[in-house]
């Protein structure tokens, strides 16, 4: 009866084993009998190994790879340092790929595979084109080429995963294909588009981070350029009721701008202590403080702002100190306070209670 049981066992185990979701992959490579192969899996920023296999007398192989519904997998055919395919798999997918030892590959039976193909070899044509430019002019022209091509490519297929890695592609090791600061505009809707589809996919919300890295380096530059104008780089972040507020629209004589830790218990017991008084004292002869929160936790700094009823314009985008307004006027410590008068951002050195008493006095007499 034992081993009936174990038997039994066994037969299940296997059954919830064939039936678990996964994608197949049968390849042939030719001129490559009885080699090693490594599968690859990409893990958003990396490649990592899955597998190794061998093919058998005819280059043949066959492997089967987990694949959550819905969340298709990135998979990578290696022999050596070659890359002989580069695969996209839904569940449930039998993909068919003939390649050789070169790296050229065809595949049927799986569409984002087929369309993965089709990158590649548009890719490694690039690649290789730019590479053998005779003239800077050549070079550029083949990037400005092939620049409009994939963005034609990803707007083309904007539902499918296989515009991810055309996203992320280098023409050298430190440019981008997509290296405009308005490509932001792209990233951020091609994101909005892949999560109609693939919602829980690893590599969409690696994209969404990366939209969102290039949308606050664009309000960086462009932060920067209006500065050039206004004598002080603008910032606008949003306030308790989620509405943008412009620096640049503050109508005041003297602005002090000021960034502070909500986590920060003295920081907080600054705003009651020194700020609350200074504002009463000063609001009415042209002072207005705009604060920014840098923090991660926006509820909690709502929170903050709320309990200690701070009447001046609150602040927060939740992006702590990877916001673009703390690199922007490149804080280094916190709290740090700006005055800003007459449209200039005052030299004078705020670095205590004291200097910042002092300065409001000259400045708001």
């Amino acid at each position: 009866m034992r081993n009936f049981r174990i038997l039994a066992l066994g037969a299940v185990l296997a059954l919830f084993a064939s039936c678990a979701p996964k994608a197949s992959v049968s390849m042939t490579v030719a001129d490559a009998p009885g080699a090693s192969l490594a599968v690859h899996k990409l893990n958003v920023s990396s490649a990592d190994l899955l597998d190794s296999v061998k093919t058998d007398s005819k280059g043949r192989f066959t492997y089967n790879v987990p694949v959550a519904k819905g969340q298709p997998e990135f998979i990578y055919i290696f022999k050596g340092d070659t890359r002989l395919a580069a695969l996209l798999l839904e569940v449930g997918e039998k993909a068919v790929v003939e390649a050789d030892t070169l790296g050229n590959y065809t595949v049927e039976g799986s569409k984002g595979s087929a369309e993965m193909a089709e990158v590649e070899k548009a890719y490694s044509d690039f690649i290789r084109e730019f590479a053998s430019s005779g003239t800077p002019q050549e070079a550029m022209n083949t990037y400005v080429r092939y620049y409009r091509d994939r963005l034609a490519y990803v707007l083309n297929n904007s539902h499918s995963l296989s515009v991810v890695p055309v996203m992320f592609q280098n023409v050298t090791a430190d440019l981008p294909v997509f290296s405009q600061s308005t490509d932001a505009i792209l990233f951020g809707g091609i994101v909005d588009s892949l999560k109609t589809v693939y919602p829980k996919s690893k590599y969409v919300k690696a994209l969404e981070v990366e939209a969102e890295r290039r949308k606050n380096n664009m309000e960086l530059e462009r932060a920067i350029l209006q500065a050039e104008q206004a004598g002080f780089p603008d910032i606008a972040l949003p306030d308790i009721n989620a509405e943008k507020v412009s620096l640049a629209g503050v109508d005041a004589k003297v602005i002090m701008l000021h960034f502070w830790d909500v986590d920060d218990a003295a920081q907080k017991l600054f705003n009651l202590d020194v700020l609350l008084p200074l504002y009463k004292a000063y609001h009415s002869k042209g002072l207005e403080i705009y604060a920014v929160g840098v923090t991660t936790d926006k509820a909690l700094w709502a929170s903050v702002v709320k309990n200690q009823a701070l009447p001046w314009i609150n602040v927060c985008d939740g992006y702590g100190a990877a916001s673009p307004a703390v690199r922007l006027y490149n804080l280094q410590t916190l709290p740090s306070t700006i005055l800003i008068a007459n449209d200039e951002i005052s030299s004078a050195k705020i670095d205590s209670e004291v200097a910042l008493r002092r300065e409001l006095a000259i400045l708001l007499k």
